[in-house]
């Protein structure tokens, strides 16, 4: 083999692993798609003029019998977004199955940013038992819209690319109202390409407005997350990451009165990404609460560009 066949041929690597490295960013980075990538995984914002479909489909078990409603449930449905199950305020919890179906599209404004929107909806059922009762609760309804908008500040180089973004609740469904444009979340998303691996870590912080519910004030509790994850490409289109989530969600206040206290919690990510070809992949994760009752999520996420 010639030195011009054998450079040709390891040219040829870099490109499939430049790839794979797209499919790194479907599971580290907020909504984020890949192209055909260099391997400082540069250009990760959607091209301008183009448009991606981003469809979520997540599956939540919990298991919290006697847990009362003050200790909120919250399903994930992308790398930075909750949603919350509301019940009853004093409402027993018990054991729950949560399907939650999530729709977006991103535009790629400029070479720098993309727009994007995104509405939620949900399957529930609910069993809880007490004093020689049980009760069974499902429900099927919408959740919440968003729009927000990605904006990649540096790209990977020398030191760590960076990425931030920010996001404004269009709806939200709660107990017994719907809110608007009363929850924001901002965050960034820093990380570093040594082909196969990237390193990454993302932050981000969810503010959430008071409202009324029951004709008394609420206050929803505010999230703070913390996600550092090592992503590896095995080939040129699977790739395999490990994160760990750590989440801090203040108690909510019902007429200024706490209902019960912040939680902590840290949770396993496993993630398997597929790409089928540059403009369509497929990404599996699935979590697990690694410090108490928070049960498991299975989540499949589907980016296909237009």
């Amino acid at each position: 083999m010639t030195r011009e066949t054998k450079l040709e041929v390891a040219r040829k690597s870099r490109r499939k692993s430049c790839r794979t490295l797209g499919v790194v960013l479907l599971t580290l980075l907020p909504r984020l798609a890949f192209a055909d990538l260099p391997l400082t995984v540069e250009h990760i914002i959607t091209e301008r003029g183009k448009v991606k479909l981003d469809l979520s489909i997540g599956y939540a078990n919990s298991d919290r019998q006697g847990v009362s409603a003050a200790e909120p449930i919250s399903v994930q449905t992308g790398p930075t977004s909750f949603i919350a199950i509301p019940t009853q305020f004093g409402e027993s919890i018990g054991n729950s199955d949560t399907t939650v179906t999530s729709l977006g599209l991103r535009y790629g404004l400029t070479a720098k940013a993309e727009i994007y929107a995104r509405l939620s909806g949900l399957m529930s059922n609910q069993r809880s038992s007490g004093l020689g009762q049980s009760v069974e609760k499902n429900e099927s309804r919408f959740v919440d819209a968003w729009a927000g908008i990605n904006y990649q500040f540096k790209d990977d180089g020398y030191t760590p690319a960076l990425v931030g973004f920010a996001e404004l609740a269009l709806s939200e469904k709660h107990r017994s109202s719907t809110s608007r444009f009363k929850s924001v979340m901002f965050g960034a998303t820093t990380y570093k390409a040594i082909d196969p691996v990237v390193f990454s870590l993302t932050a981000a912080y969810r503010y959430n407005g008071s409202l009324q519910e029951m004709e008394q004030r609420y206050e929803p509790g505010n999230l703070l997350l913390i996600n550092p994850c090592v992503a590896f490409a095995v080939n040129d289109r699977v790739t395999l990451s490990t994160d760990v989530q750590w989440t801090r969600l203040s108690a909510s206040r019902l007429s200024g009165n706490s209902q019960g206290i912040a939680r902590t919690a840290t949770d396993l990510v496993l993630g398997v990404g597929y790409a089928i070809n540059r403009d369509n992949t497929v990404n599996t994760t699935f979590k697990v609460n690694a410090s108490g009752r928070g049960g498991s999520e299975l989540r499949l996420n589907w980016l296909y560009t237009f």
